[in-house]
């Protein structure tokens, strides 16, 4: 019996959507949790297993340390203000 994985109940393109969520710099881990209920953790493992090796080097080095990733981070550096955006620009509703 294979191992469930956090994101096991998730179809394809509930998947997809998550993975093009993680790439978006403006978007962070806590949109993400919040809208598909895995941790930051999880979706680090997840990139790890949708992307090839090399992509997800670059993605882990370019997010690693960004404050835009990490609501907390955003927040104290851009004070609490800031209303953040869940969507992209081009993703309609």
């Amino acid at each position: 019996m294979p191992k469930q994985t956090p994101w096991s109940s998730l179809s394809q393109a509930e998947i997809d959507r998550v993975v093009m969520m993680a790439w978006e710099d403006r978007t962070s881990f806590d949109a993400i949790e919040q809208q598909f209920g895995l941790t930051p953790g999880e979706v680090i493992k997840l990139m790890r297993q949708e992307m090839k090796p090399n992509s997800f080097r670059l993605w882990r080095r370019r997010t690693q340390g960004r404050s835009t990733k990490h609501e907390g981070r955003f927040s104290k550096a851009m004070g609490a203000t800031v209303t953040r955006r869940f969507r992209a620009k081009w993703q309609r509703g």
